[in-house]
């Protein structure tokens, strides 16, 4: 099967050409049809099928017949990341079209984005919280929007978004097309799209498992021989791009300067960093610049990037989903990759969980030549706080403390007797 059987308009089948796209995914080829017929639909497909081509594509062949320079087509996205990502594919994709896409989400300016939507924009791209900024404020008017596409839906579940996405529905037409997309389906994403969906079409493809491409192995290790370990592996090992995942943000910097102190073109995005910031160290991953990214889970939605050879897990995500999520960063567009995940014996249950989803043992490995018995360094006192200095013993009828400013102490200048006040010299 390839695109042109889709029928699209001719210049959304020029973007196509020009993006280098060849033949659709499993999830393209399940979704674009009924989409494209004005259905509404409920995709799930692992990580890195495709799933932004599938509702990309059919939106732009829609918006080529009617009217321009106003919203008809939004996509919620959790992730700023994320919402990025989507935007390039549309720029990418439609880039003969003349349709515009503008992106609108928190950690940037927000009269930047009220300008552009001034401007006119038939796409655009938000994260729930900015959106609802806009919609308080009435900077965006989304009163003639045709198409609704929440994407990455589990995800805004986990972050908390669900009751966001409720308020912004309130906002917008009854009658619309929506689109809800998920690599997989807890039971409240269900009970959403059982409110926002009409008769939806429902698609399922491998949802809810990694790629096949990817081959998995744990690494045991105790907790303060995990950056030791880490560096020895990736000595050893024959690595592309490399994608690290840390459990907390001050683990995620603190790796990445570990990495750069060792001679590797690492970088860390996590949520403590302008956004700006946190966009230097995605374009530069996926421009080469930067050899190893070390991030929080922040990225495991947002990073599209074919080359990532290994994934590794520095801390194991705290559920199955996180995990399928994380690693389907590598072995995307039918590339393989490999999955390492560094575990201590605090993580027995959870390693089970996965096996479990995916139906057998990982495979247990060793660095050969590491010294896996080093003992845990004594604690770096250099920057403790110093031991209080015992206050100096108050003399018997000394100055007592006012809160009078500008003032320390305040000495009695009149006593009071059986005689009457008696004033001191």
């Amino acid at each position: 099967m390839e695109f042109h059987t889709f029928d699209f308009h001719p210049h959304v089948a020029a973007g196509i050409t020009a993006a280098g796209f060849a033949a659709p995914t499993p999830i393209q080829a399940q979704a674009i049809p009924p989409v494209m017929l004005g259905r509404d639909v409920m995709g799930l497909a692992q990580t890195g099928t495709g799933k932004t081509a599938a509702f990309v594509l059919p939106i732009l062949h829609r918006l080529m017949h009617g009217g321009r320079r106003h919203v008809r087509a939004l996509v919620i996205a959790p992730t700023r990341e994320l919402a990025e990502q989507i935007h390039e594919a549309i720029g990418s994709l439609g880039q003969k079209t003349g349709l515009r896409s503008v992106t609108v989400y928190g950690g940037v300016g927000f009269n930047p984005q009220v300008e552009k939507l001034k401007r006119g924009a038939e796409i655009v791209v938000a994260c729930p919280g900015r959106l609802l900024d806009h919609i308080g404020q009435g900077t965006i008017d989304l009163s003639r929007m045709e198409v609704l596409v929440l994407d990455e839906a589990d995800h805004m579940f986990d972050m908390g978004f669900l009751p966001d996405i409720r308020r912004i529905l309130k906002h917008l037409p009854r009658q619309r097309q929506t689109l809800l997309f998920s690599a997989t389906m807890p039971e409240e994403i269900r009970h959403l799209a059982n409110d926002v969906l009409d008769e939806p079409i429902t698609l399922q493809v491998d949802a809810g498992a990694p790629a096949v491409t990817v081959s998995h192995a744990l690494y045991p290790v105790e907790q303060h021989l995990k950056t030791a370990l880490l560096l020895e592996l990736l000595r050893h090992t024959d690595t592309g791009s490399v994608l690290i995942f840390t459990r907390t943000k001050h683990r995620a910097k603190r790796v990445g300067q570990q990495l750069e102190k060792a001679g590797y073109r690492a970088a860390s995005l996590q949520g403590n960093l302008s956004q700006a910031r946190r966009q230097a160290a995605m374009n530069g991953f996926r421009n080469g610049t930067f050899q190893v990214l070390v991030a929080t889970d922040i990225a495991a939605r947002g990073i599209d990037v074919t080359q990532i050879s290994h994934v590794i897990n520095y801390d194991i995500p705290n559920t199955t989903d996180a995990y399928i999520h994380r690693i389907g960063r590598t072995g995307r567009a039918a590339r393989s990759g490999d999955a390492y995940t560094l575990v201590t014996g605090d993580d027995t249950l959870m390693v089970r969980d996965i096996e479990r989803v995916l139906g057998g043992p990982l495979d247990r490995r060793t660095v050969a030549g590491f010294d896996y018995s080093a003992a845990a360094p004594r604690k770096d006192n250099e920057f403790a706080r110093p031991p209080r200095q015992p206050a100096p013993a108050r003399k018997p009828g000394g100055a007592r403390k006012t809160g009078r400013q500008g003032s320390d102490t305040f000495q009695p200048k009149t006593a009071w007797t059986k005689k009457g006040p008696v004033k001191f010299r």
